[in-house]
Formats: structure tokens, C-alpha cells, sequence
């Protein structure tokens, strides 16, 4: 049996998919961008977005009753490699020692022509 997870406090889905699922005790997530769920707005610099995408990220999370402590595996999708050290600067704020695995892709577009997006599993 699948849970649906839900949140206000991570961008809606923008298709037909929902924003995480949880199966047995794990959690998939959709992947999710920088956009603040209060305002529908997108910052402009990296920094920010990466901020942003992972509170969103942690706040979907904490939806389904999980923390980033719990996350196994991310990957990450980023429009420009050259960002990429910036990106982990902020991505080692929000996860805590030991790391999840992580796979790192560059890619020519996201939705939204945001600059990054992350999709993670999490036990619980």
C-alpha cells in the first residue's frame, strides 16, 4: 500500500504526479525546485535557489514524518556544472554527516527554468 504525501510547504506537483510517496516505510520524492510555496516566486541567484529547493525539500520531508538525517539517496539536476561547488556548500548545510549517496547531472533545461532541482529517498 502507497501513502501520498502532501504538503503546502513545498511546491505543488505541476503535472500528474504527486509530491512524494511512501511505500513500505520509504520515501520517494517528486523532484523539487526552488519555488516559495507562499509567494509561486523563484529566486534568481543559485545560492538562493539551492536554499530554497532544499527547505522545500526538508519541509516535504517533514511531511511524511521524516528528517534529512533519514534521506539514503539524492540526486540532483543542475542546469550549469559550473555551480556545482556552490551548490554543495549549501547542500552540506541542510544534510547531516554520514552523507546520502548522490548522484549530480547536468541537464539543458528544468521546469521553470530554474537552476537546479533534487529528488530524494528517505527510510524512515
Amino acid at each position: 500500500m502507497k501513502n501520498i504525501i502532501k504538503t503546502d510547504k513545498a511546491p505543488a506537483a505541476i503535472g500528474p504526479y504527486s509530491q512524494a510517496v511512501e511505500v513500505k516505510g520509504m520515501i520517494y520524492t517528486s523532484g523539487v525546485i526552488p519555488v516559495n510555496p507562499a509567494t509561486g516566486e523563484i529566486p534568481e541567484r543559485v545560492e538562493a535557489q539551492a536554499d530554497q529547493a532544499f527547505s522545500n525539500l526538508r519541509n516535504l520531508l517533514e511531511a511524511a514524518g521524516a528528517g534529512m538525517d533519514q534521506v539514503v539517496k539524492t540526486t540532483v539536476f543542475i542546469k550549469e556544472m559550473k555551480d556545482f561547488g556552490v551548490i554543495n556548500e549549501i547542500y552540506a548545510r541542510y544534510f547531516p554527516e554520514p552523507y546520502p549517496a548522490r548522484s549530480c547531472v547536468e541537464v539543458a533545461r528544468l521546469p521553470k527554468d530554474v537552476l537546479l532541482e533534487i529528488e530524494a529517498i528517505a527510510a524512515k
